[in-house]
């Protein structure tokens, strides 16, 4: 789940160099932590948050496969 998070942030921004995904995994539920520059953040969150909210659809239908849940969290 890390990896897709962090595939499509780096397709999005315009420094992928700076995008950091970290995971914090518990026995049902793993936080997913997207981390991105200051001016990217933009990006990422979209018009209306519909970028990240695609986002969040996507690692919740991938997560699904595996019976797992996932939360995706953008950090400023």
């Amino acid at each position: 789940m890390k990896d897709l998070i962090a595939y499509i942030a780096k397709a999005l921004v315009d420094k992928p160099e700076e995008v950091n995904v970290t995971e914090i995994e518990g026995e049902q539920t793993s936080v997913i932590e997207l981390k991105v520059a200051k001016e990217d953040l933009g990006k990422v969150i979209g018009k209306q948050g519909r970028t990240a909210r695609a986002m969040r659809t996507i690692l919740s239908a991938a997560s699904t496969k595996i019976r797992k849940r996932s939360v995706l969290e953008i950090i400023e």
